[in-house]
């Protein structure tokens, strides 16, 4: 084993053809045992990572794939969605968004001084805890075709929200790291803010005057219209990445800033194969990340915590929802989709271990909920409608007598 080890970290090229041979194969075992692909390629990332054999050590081209597939990935959502549609389920997001974040961080607060953790460890694992997913829940129900149905399209809109509220509390713990004052901190908040208004200024000053003229004359030639568009969908993502915001929120705005043009379905259907082959590689580098060694003792912690966020959270959310007017089904399917943690709560952990603000063991409470909540609710998420014809009875609590919020809603799709 160790003479396979050493030749095949001889070459990059030798280690991805590894990474991919095995990916394929365990990829097949898991169709065969009719498993998500997500399971299978994150367990490729743990087998072939740190915690594993630690054959690859091509990181940095590992994370430039990956990167690349988010973007892509969130491009494509983008692509699906217009202004009115967006008009129309962005109260239902903010509320699920934030309400969400605000119920998970108090409660989980609360669990985590019962178990025993230092005021500030508790702090990092309940605000860790609130971040759901975006990436994986969004190939989830591109999977399942679910992304343009009303529960799909209301889990893009919040999830989209925490990504906001991520780059907020990173800001804000990396800011409580250094010498810092509140005049300070207050500086930074503005200076997002105002960054986030010009780039939608300009983003809007494109889609009227730039864009339609640009991928009429692109769409002449499919090859230059598809390089445009990834073009377009990694520049803005790294441009939003530099001006202090998410990946996700770049490609994003990307996409919906060609979601009106009539070339937007030949571009995502020629770009959807691109986004699964890229997508590999970020939740292979997912698994590789998880630092195993950190869990010590905390699998009981960790299992009362985990249940927490695949029960309360999607709780939370059907409450919220069900208030507003949602059938059940829609706030029960949109529940489902935060059931699981971040790979931004790793990134916010590491952030918190490296500023001496937490130890390993409540880094490894994090990283131990991520691996049981990212596994268990991809299972949920998938199989979410035998799961709702078992117990839809038990959630008439949930839904209003007059669940009116629906028709409107559906409505306003054009």
């Amino acid at each position: 084993m160790d003479g396979i080890i050493s030749f095949v970290s001889e070459n990059i090229f030798y280690e991805f053809s590894m990474l991919l041979i095995i990916a394929a194969i365990l990829g097949l075992i898991a169709r065969l045992l009719n498993q998500p692909l997500i399971v299978a390629f994150i367990a490729v990332g743990i087998l072939l990572g740190p915690a594993g054999f630690d054959i690859v050590n091509a990181h940095d081209h590992m994370s430039l794939l990956a990167s690349m597939g988010i973007s892509i990935l969130l491009f494509l959502v983008g692509l699906k969605l217009d202004l009115t549609l967006i008009k129309s389920m962005g109260k239902v997001a903010l509320a699920t968004g934030l309400g969400q974040v605000l119920f998970t961080s108090v409660f989980g607060f609360l669990i985590c001084i019962a178990l025993g953790f230092s005021v500030v460890g508790s702090i990092y694992i309940a605000v860790a805890l609130t971040f759901s997913s975006t990436i994986i829940i969004v190939k989830l129900l591109s999977d399942k075709k679910e992304i343009d149905s009303l529960h799909g399209r209301i889990a893009v809109g919040f999830l989209i929200v925490q990504d906001i509220v991520v780059v907020i509390a990173l800001i804000l713990l990396s800011a409580f790291g250094k010498e810092t004052t509140d005049a300070n901190i207050l500086t930074q908040m503005v200076d997002v803010l105002l960054k986030g208004i010009i780039l939608l200024a300009g983003i809007a000053l494109l889609m009227k005057f730039v864009i339609p003229k640009m991928v009429e004359k692109l769409a002449k030639s499919t090859e230059l219209l598809i390089l445009f568009s990834i073009a377009w969908a990694v520049s803005l993502a790294s441009l939003c990445e530099f001006l202090g915001f998410s990946q996700e929120v770049g490609a994003f705005l990307a996409g919906i800033s060609l979601a009106s043009t009539p070339y937007r379905e030949s571009i995502g259907g020629r770009l959807i194969s691109v986004r699964d082959f890229l997508l590999l590689f970020f939740f292979v580098n997912l698994g590789q990340e998880l630092d195993l060694s950190s869990i010590g003792d905390q699998i009981g912690p960790a299992v009362l915590l985990s249940l927490f966020v695949l029960i309360g959270n999607p709780v939370i959310v059907m409450v919220i929802m069900g208030f507003m007017g949602y059938r059940k089904r829609t706030s029960f399917m949109a529940g489902l989709t935060v059931a699981q943690i971040s790979e931004f709560s790793l990134i916010l952990a590491a952030l918190g271990l490296s500023l001496g603000h937490i130890d390993n063991e409540a880094m490894g409470i994090i990283t131990l909920v991520g691996l049981i909540t990212i596994g268990l609710s991809t299972y949920l998420i998938m199989y979410s409608n035998n799961i709702y014809d078992k117990i839809s009875p038990m959630l008439k609590i949930f839904e209003k007598k007059n669940p009116y919020r629906e028709e409107l809603d559906n409505s306003s799709i054009p």
